[in-house]
């Protein structure tokens, strides 16, 4: 999946990938007499032969202050850019100064990609297993990967849309959150389908589409309060928490409001219309659609 927003930004979907995929600095400095512009700060990183520097203007608790973004800064060339800045900007405080290479942020990529594909097989496998004295056990397990892919989409597609508008980057902390949405939906799926699964054999006799509805309606009150407790913490760290943990935050609850429903109605909706065999369906009319386009 992150390689997936890798080859996006890459075509320019507006991703803006951190330090930790792409390698780089990330300076964050606070308590400065007034807000350098762009030309500014380019000047001066450009005498030590750095040219894509990019500032961003923040406030953190009230302070005004600048976060920079560029390529790799040596520590010796750092000391060099501060006196530059000093005489700019005055004495100021630094927040962080992160610093990585391109080699650990090719390393930290394919992490990533490793982690989310090893997370997604493993759901997979594990509730096949789980399931399988259900009819069909391995189709729980791929109506839970579905439903947790459409999770992570809505994840990703805010994040681009945030990080145009607002300039959000995805780093190591997003892809926690990410990891973490995944777990908090496929937990959510699974209480549906136990109750499915345990419904099927209670009810024998009762067409699959109304032991699905059945089984919801038990569970439902269970998930939405079980997710709201979830809900209210973020949102109260999201209102009252530190910037730095914001973004992680904000993603965590808008996962975690997808998955929420997702599970309630994508999953086991999934799993009706592949009882119905509607999933042959819409692969044939897709494979025919795209043969008359071939002919015509």
């Amino acid at each position: 999946m992150i390689a997936l927003v890798y080859h996006w930004a890459q075509f320019g979907i507006p991703f803006a990938l951190a330090i930790d995929f792409t390698g780089g600095t990330n300076w964050e400095i606070v308590d400065i007499s007034r807000q350098p512009t762009t030309d500014e700060v380019r000047a001066i990183y450009a005498k030590y032969g750095i040219r894509d520097a990019v500032p961003q203007p923040e406030t953190l608790e009230g302070k005004p202050g600048v976060l920079i973004r560029s390529s790799e800064v040596r520590p010796e060339v750092k000391e060099q850019i501060t006196a530059d800045l000093k005489k700019l900007l005055g004495n100021f405080t630094e927040v962080r100064f992160e610093s990585a290479g391109p080699a650990i942020g090719a390393e930290v990529s394919q992490s990533a990609v490793i982690a989310v594909g090893m997370a997604s097989v493993f759901i997979l496998l594990y509730l096949t297993y789980a399931f399988r004295k259900a009819p069909h056990p391995f189709r729980y397990g791929v109506a839970a990967i579905v439903a947790m892919l459409h999770d992570v989409l809505v994840v990703l597609g805010l994040a681009a849309i945030f990080g145009l508008l607002f300039g959000w980057q995805v780093d190591a902390l997003f892809l926690t959150a990410l990891l973490t949405v995944i777990g908090f939906s496929v937990h959510d799926t699974i209480v549906v389908f136990d109750r499915i699964r345990e419904n099927l054999t209670r009810l024998r006799g009762m067409p699959f589409d109304n032991v699905v509805n059945h089984s919801i309606m038990q569970t439902l009150d269970r998930s939405i309060n079980t997710q709201l407790v979830v809900l209210f913490t973020l949102t109260a760290l999201t209102l009252f928490g530190g910037v730095t943990i914001r973004q992680f935050v904000l993603t965590m609850l808008i996962g975690i409001l997808s998955g929420t429903y997702s599970s309630i109605f994508n999953a086991a909706q999934i799993l009706v219309v592949w009882e119905h065999g509607e999933v042959g369906n819409f692969f044939r009319r897709l494979t025919g659609r795209q043969r008359q386009a071939t002919a015509s």
